[in-house]
């Protein structure tokens, strides 16, 4: 299992096309059903800092999302946005849970 969280902070203006550049990766991956991968994305209080969370079962899931053509348009908006704070990625390790995972 891979567990991955990035975090960063948006310009207010580019707020809402990431929001909806995320709705299109959850769109595409809700429409593949892929049973490895789990993609959440959160908005913090201060409405520009987002909290990606992401389970795979296996780092060809992890390659699975990475090439879909959404986060593709994603990642690359994203890196030419002139973020606020620029993303943070690490990767987790699960200690305990009371869910099931892969």
């Amino acid at each position: 299992m891979k567990v991955v969280r990035v975090h960063y902070t948006a310009r207010p203006e580019f707020v809402a096309t990431n929001q909806q550049n995320i709705a299109a990766i959850v769109k595409e991956l809700k429409s593949l059903n892929h049973p490895g991968i789990k993609y959440t994305t959160w908005l913090l209080p201060d409405g520009k800092t987002f909290m990606h969370f992401d389970q795979f079962e296996s780092e060809e899931a992890h390659l699975v999302l990475q090439n879909l053509a959404s986060f593709k348009k994603f990642a690359e908006e994203l890196n030419s946005s002139q973020l606020e704070v620029e993303p943070k990625l690490e990767l987790l390790n699960l200690v305990a849970s009371t869910e099931v995972y892969f």
